[in-house]
């Protein structure tokens, strides 16, 4: 499978929100769709309006079809907008999917790959929210996240969540 990454930019919002769903397990919680993320403000935080200032990420997309399959994105949320793995205003929250049919061959890593070599150049640190059973929690360990002290919850559906952060 060939595909190239690019970085994203406002056209992809579209597709951000189709990857909202898939980082957010909606599919785990019912007959959920796509919209529902949308109408969940704790969720929509990370896609509406995107292309803000302080917005960057990456999207991997299909050579043979220019569809995308995967992306990995930064949001700065600060004050009352504070994200699920809020830790400081100066450390933005990291989101990532890769469409089901797509992962564990490598697009996430490539993803994160791009994305924390441009973080690296405006940040001191990033962070995210994980299910403790995400089987992407062995991707964060290996690029060096490491859990937040005294960060677990319980989440949306009953499990286990866990602040990651990464210090550059």
């Amino acid at each position: 499978m060939d595909y190239f990454i690019r970085p994203l930019t406002q056209e992809d919002e579209p597709f951000l929100w189709q990857m909202l769903y898939e980082a957010a397990h909606l599919v785990e919680e019912g007959n959920l769709t796509v919209q529902d993320a949308k109408n969940n403000p704790d969720l929509a935080k990370y896609v509406k309006n995107w292309g803000c200032k302080d917005d960057s990420g990456f999207i991997a997309i299909l050579e043979s079809s220019n569809q995308p399959v995967g992306a990995a994105w930064l949001r700065l949320l600060t004050g009352k907008n504070k994200g699920y793995g809020y830790v400081d205003d100066c450390t933005p929250e990291l989101a990532i999917a890769i469409l089901s049919e797509y992962r564990n061959q490598g697009i996430g890593t490539q993803l994160l790959t791009n994305l924390l070599a441009v973080a690296k150049t405006s940040y001191p640190s990033i962070s995210l929210s994980s299910r403790a059973t995400n089987p992407a929690f062995t991707l964060y360990k290996r690029f060096g996240f490491k859990v937040v002290d005294g960060s677990e919850i319980i989440n949306r559906v009953g499990g286990i969540s866990l602040k990651m952060k990464i210090d550059f």
